[in-house]
């Protein structure tokens, strides 16, 4: 089976934009704590976390962020598409149930050095950001 290329570097236009969202779960916490290790009780411990300035578990940062990999991997530029380097800032928490969209925009692209760079953003389903960066990716070469 062979599975299509997304977007090159000639391809993709400034302001292109693509998006996916997910709902976080608690299946996805526990989880995400089992691969990385993280345990911290902010993420795992109900009653810990409604004693810290949040009031109760937050999702792990890096579980949130990392929702911008189907977006490029899959979407835009897509398949084929290798990442090179991520920047995030934290701005708010994600909690478990709420449903987060990532959008992912080309704001520039390098092309003799085949390389793009996406803004995204990290929104909870109020509209409220959650993180914001930027990621700087290889798109596929088609030849």
């Amino acid at each position: 089976m062979q599975i299509p290329l997304g977007k090159s570097i000639n391809e993709l236009e400034i302001g292109m934009s693509a998006s996916q969202s997910k709902t976080i779960t608690e299946t996805d916490i526990v989880l995400y704590a089992g691969i990385t290790g993280d345990f911290n009780p902010m993420h795992i411990n109900e009653e810990y976390a409604k004693t810290t300035r949040f009031g109760g578990r937050i999702a792990h940062g890096g579980l949130i962020e990392g929702l911008i990999a189907p977006v490029v991997g899959m979407k835009l530029p897509g398949p084929g598409t290798i990442a090179l380097e991520r920047t995030v800032r934290f701005k708010a928490p994600g909690r478990i149930g709420d449903t987060i969209t990532v959008t992912a925009t080309v704001a520039e692209k390098i092309v003799e050095k085949n390389i793009v760079v996406m803004k995204a953003e990290w929104k909870n389903q109020r509209g409220e950001l959650v993180m914001e960066g930027s990621v700087k990716l290889m798109p596929p070469k088609k030849l």
